[in-house]
């Protein structure tokens, strides 16, 4: 098993910063890689990034390319995702997910592991 908390969340103005944070613990090394996915109220959840454990390969949907930038930190098995020129269409709730390459890194099912997820609300 493995559990996933993430912190970093809040109210910031269009335009501004927040910097996510998921903290892993349990047996991590059975993960690939960790993930963010992002919720909006009626939407589906939806992938934002990810990175490989091994190798920090990264990944981003085009909307945040450029914005968003993921990071880890492997001796605190830590994962940060930096989130820059805020829009209001990036609000949501954001969960922190670990997981394998079932399906490659984009697709949920891939993810085996879920935080409880951080609202992040962008005011316009």
């Amino acid at each position: 098993q493995v559990q996933l908390v993430e912190s970093g969340g809040g109210l910031v103005q269009a335009g501004g910063s927040l910097r996510l944070s998921c903290a892993a613990s349990g047996r991590t090394s059975s993960t690939l890689r960790m993930g963010w996915f992002r919720q909006a109220p009626g939407e589906e959840r939806e992938f934002v990034s990810a990175i490989n454990w091994s190798g920090g390969r990264t990944y981003y949907t085009d909307s945040v390319k450029g914005r968003f930038t993921i990071s880890r930190d492997n001796a605190k098995n830590t994962v940060n995702l930096q989130m820059n020129s805020l829009k209001s269409e990036d609000t949501a709730v954001y969960y922190c997910a670990a997981g394998q390459d079932y399906y490659g890194a984009y697709a949920r099912a891939s993810y085996d592991y879920w935080g409880q997820g951080t609202q992040v609300t962008v005011s316009s």
